[in-house]
């Protein structure tokens, strides 16, 4: 339902806050597992944020170690 915008705003924010995650390794079926229970566009946004966050940040401190 939200696939569309979460995929249009992780495109235009692909080198923020891990957005480039959800671009290159979220196939449609798997953002819409995470949305699934969004009642807008906005709370669609909010909750892929919620679930890439840890893998943003897990990935920032691997790279701080090289």
């Amino acid at each position: 339902m939200f696939v569309e915008v979460v995929k249009a705003f992780a495109n235009a924010n692909y080198e923020v806050n891990g957005w480039d995650i959800v671009v290159e390794c979220y196939a449609d079926d798997e953002i819409e597992m995470v949305t699934r229970n969004a009642t807008s566009d906005i709370e669609a946004v909010s909750m892929m944020q919620e679930w890439v966050k840890p893998q943003a940040d897990f990935r920032e401190e691997l790279q701080a170690e090289f």
